[in-house]
């Protein structure tokens, strides 16, 4: 049996190998979804263009204006001379921001008054306008903590002191690429797996496959073990680029995650045989792989939070196996997750595997039949 399973596994590998979609499968997408994920997927704004209406004359005005203009963020900076030219601005998306500071700004600072400064965002780009507003915000108290502590009298107050444990600096790429370790090799396990039976049936081989001496559990070793290791050298690859290209600290046990990888292979493995047991032919599998692939990336946590979903969809979302191994990938990359807490994770996909993988036996043996 073993000698049998092997056979089928070289086989396979040799398929895959000199197949050219195959090939382009386990080398192309790898890296252009490295690069575009790193750089183009991500929640961080920057150069933000900004628009500053300064009515005020004094210095106060002034300081506040040089604090934004020099903040790092707002790097596309347009002045206005009038109250006029705002809703061009915002209605050209010339500016995602106006900076409104009133004619009254610097007497009512020196005053000892509360000031207010006016921002207008474009709300068409929602997203990147809350993420801004919280930059000037962030600034603008800045400049008031200081305004604060420049005078005589002293007040008793309350201070907030903000700490972010795991990711200090907020780089959005500590987020992103251990998530694509869970993202990729799933895309490359269900690709592999989900076009492997079909092919065979597309090249006629499949019939002999089922009347040769294997079992159906041994044609499942043996078209399940190539996409695994291919998913693993997936994995590492992200895993490696991560480190040692972008930074991304790696805190918890390397032994671990690959367990954890495993398990989750298994599972998705499982997925892609049970889609490639039931097409006839590649364009299908395709078609079934990216419909079940586009749910499990959405209701991951990749994109948005799990908690913010209906509780029928975090309901729906137990047996999704890419959501429980991003938690453990984020997890052992970020803050050293334990061996209690990646076994908790890794139950549900273990069980996840098996009932995926026997129901494509079943359906292997019913061919059989």
């Amino acid at each position: 049996m073993l000698r049998r399973m092997l056979s089928l596994i070289v086989k396979e590998s040799q398929m895959i190998c000199r197949d050219k979609k195959s090939r382009m499968v386990l080398i192309v997408p790898p890296i252009i979804q490295t690069i575009v994920f790193a750089f183009a997927a991500t929640l961080d704004v920057k150069n933000v263009s900004l628009a500053v209406l300064n009515q005020d004359r004094g210095r106060q005005g002034f300081e506040l204006v040089q604090r934004f203009c020099h903040g790092g963020i707002f790097t596309q900076i347009t002045h206005l001379e009038g109250v006029e030219e705002i809703q061009p601005a915002i209605d050209s998306q010339k500016s995602l921001l106006v900076l409104h500071i009133p004619a009254d700004f610097s007497r009512t600072v020196e005053g000892g008054e509360p000031a207010q400064v006016q921002l207008i965002l474009d709300a068409r780009r929602t997203n990147a306008a809350q993420i801004s507003l919280g930059y000037a915000t962030r600034i603008v108290n800045a400049y008031n903590q200081e305004l604060q502590s420049q005078r005589t009298e002293t007040q008793q107050r309350a201070v907030v002191v903000a700490r972010t444990w795991f990711n200090p600096n907020k780089e959005y790429v500590w987020f992103s690429l251990p998530s694509l370790v869970a993202v990729l090799t799933a895309i490359e396990a269900l690709l592999l797996t989900g076009l492997s039976v079909a092919r065979e049936r597309e090249l006629g081989t499949f019939d002999q496959l089922l009347v040769s001496p294997m079992q159906p559990f041994e044609i499942l070793v043996g078209k399940s073990v190539p996409p695994m290791i291919a998913g693993t050298g997936e994995g590492t690859f992200i895993i490696v680029v991560a480190t040692l290209v972008f930074g991304v600290p790696f805190q918890g046990s390397l032994a671990l995650l690959y367990f954890a990888m495993g398990v989750y292979l298994l599972a998705m493995v499982g997925v892609g045989l049970f889609i490639s047991s039931l097409v006839s032919t590649q364009q299908q599998a395709l078609l079934g792989v990216f419909m079940c692939m586009i749910p499990l990336v959405q209701l991951s946590g990749f994109a948005t939070p799990v908690e913010n979903m209906p509780s029928w969809l975090q309901t729906a979302n137990l047996a999704n196996p890419m959501a429980y191994f991003m938690a453990i990938s984020k997890g052992i990359f970020l803050k050293d997750m334990g061996v209690a807490a990646v076994l908790a994770k890794a139950w549900p996909m273990a069980i996840i595997a098996v009932v995926t993988l026997t129901a494509a036996t079943w359906l292997f043996r019913k061919r059989l039949a």
